[in-house]
């Protein structure tokens, strides 16, 4: 299995996905390490990415996870996946990849983004992140949790919600 946690930049992907990964004994990977140089110097210089050019790094991500599953290893990745269609491209047509939504409010996430260092994504873009963001609808089968709940509460529910509390496979 593959967990992708997705949500806009902020809503903690990359600490809950260390903390779950941790939990399980699988390795994490954030889907930040995958962007093309390109992305994190517009990024840092303030503008919002296009579709054209999120589709490589998704096609990357969703490569990295296909390796994963031939090999049949699991992991846990963190992706923003703000639109219905990027998840579609990153999930395909397996079953074994889970994608898990961070929901939070804006003032949260603001919050995080400001107490943030050294991070190439500005809190100024945040809004034009919430813009793009479509969240998850009930037929897609994805997992929402409330990001405002401590990361040791959020791990177990995911856990539990994907059947996982006992299974602690090695990766």
């Amino acid at each position: 299995m593959i967990i992708i946690l997705m949500g806009v930049s902020g809503s903690g992907k990359t600490t809950l996905g260390k903390r779950l990964a941790a939990d399980l004994n699988w390795p994490f990977y954030d889907g930040d390490d995958f962007r093309p140089q390109a992305n994190v110097e517009k990024m840092a210089r303030g503008e919002a990415l296009t579709d054209d050019d999120r589709w490589p790094w998704l096609d990357a991500l969703r490569q990295h996870s296909e390796a994963l599953l031939a090999q049949g290893k699991q992991a846990v990745l963190a992706c923003s996946a703000l639109k219905t269609s990027y998840r579609e491209r990153l999930r395909g047509s397996h079953t074994e990849i889970q994608i898990v939504y961070l929901q939070g409010s804006y003032a949260l996430i603001l919050h995080r983004l400001q107490e943030r260092h050294h991070h190439f994504m500005p809190a100024d873009l945040l809004t034009s992140q919430f813009e793009a963001l479509e969240a998850p609808h009930a037929s897609e089968g994805v997992l929402t949790v409330d990001i405002a709940r401590p990361l040791d509460v959020l791990s177990r529910d995911i856990q539990h919600a994907l059947g996982l509390e006992a299974d602690r496979i090695p990766p």
